[in-house]
């Protein structure tokens, strides 16, 4: 197709304001993510197609789960590092974090930071300490110090250790709030957080951590909730305040988020935060 000068020149504009209100209009200036562990099945089974569907919807980063160590993702460890990279990237995407469990990051870490260079990672993170429920709070505080030792040797790796919480740990031993007492166990350069915002459910404000603990996180997942019906529900639709929260994420050291929901709630929650 030819253009003349004119033509060429009064198109740019239009194309950059385009883009430019694209940008504006995801949160932060961020491209809008999701955690695939909630269309795992459909991921297993189909790779490449369920990631399309993803960027069809409106996604344009991903954040997986480590292969070998998720059963529901174990299809998927036959894939290379660079196969899997090339899948992503074709579907439009790209994947920068990761979930891995503690055992393998204590037992495996040479072989789990390695693909995660290949896959192109600048993030792992903890998905849980898989403590027992009646673990002590010093159990908790043994396992913040190996994170710690682990976390010197993903940051030697040129990546950013991460912990992402669930409901445990905002519960209290010893008159003290479990989440609290990990910030203090946590080297703040070493071991940086993914804050589930799902616990609204519990009463936690995730906008109340991010100012609280500046500089600290990582990450978000994000999640919505229904105080009148007691269920999640897709973002926008329940009690969290999304602009209060993303006013703060800055502040709290945010680099990225992703939506952890059903695939129907991923749908609506995608439109609202392109138009949030």
């Amino acid at each position: 197709m030819n253009f003349t000068r004119r033509q060429f020149f009064g198109a740019a504009p239009v194309a950059l304001a385009g883009a430019a209100q694209a940008l504006h209009a995801d949160p932060l200036g961020m491209p809008i993510g999701c955690q695939v562990y909630p269309v795992r099945d459909a991921l297993a089974k189909d790779f490449e197609g369920t990631l399309r569907e993803l960027h069809t919807i409106g996604y344009r980063t991903i954040e997986m789960c480590s292969p070998p160590s998720y059963a529901e993702f174990r299809p998927l460890a036959g894939l290379s590092a660079a196969q899997m990279r090339r899948t992503i990237q074709g579907a439009g995407l790209r994947c920068e974090s990761c979930h891995y469990n503690f055992r393998e990051l204590k037992e495996n870490l040479d072989e789990r930071m390695g693909f995660a260079k290949d896959l192109g990672l600048k993030q792992m993170v903890l998905s849980s300490f898989g403590l027992p429920a009646n673990a002590s709070l010093a159990d908790w505080k043994q396992a913040a110090g190996e994170l710690n030792r682990i976390g010197e040797r993903t940051q030697k790796a040129g990546i950013q250790l991460g912990f992402h919480n669930h409901n445990n740990e905002f519960k209290e031993l010893e008159g003290v709030l479990i989440y609290d007492e990990l910030m203090r166990q946590f080297d703040a350069k070493l071991v940086k957080m993914q804050f589930q915002v799902a616990v609204i459910s519990l009463g936690f404000e995730a906008a109340t951590y991010l100012a609280k603990y500046p500089g600290r996180f990582l990450s978000l997942h994000l999640a919505d909730y229904s105080t009148a019906e007691k269920k999640a529900v897709p973002v926008g639709s329940g009690v969290v305040d999304w602009k209060k929260l993303f006013a703060v994420a800055k502040k709290g050291g945010v680099q990225n988020y992703f939506v952890e929901m059903n695939l129907e709630a991923m749908k609506a929650s995608a439109a609202y935060l392109h138009k949030l």
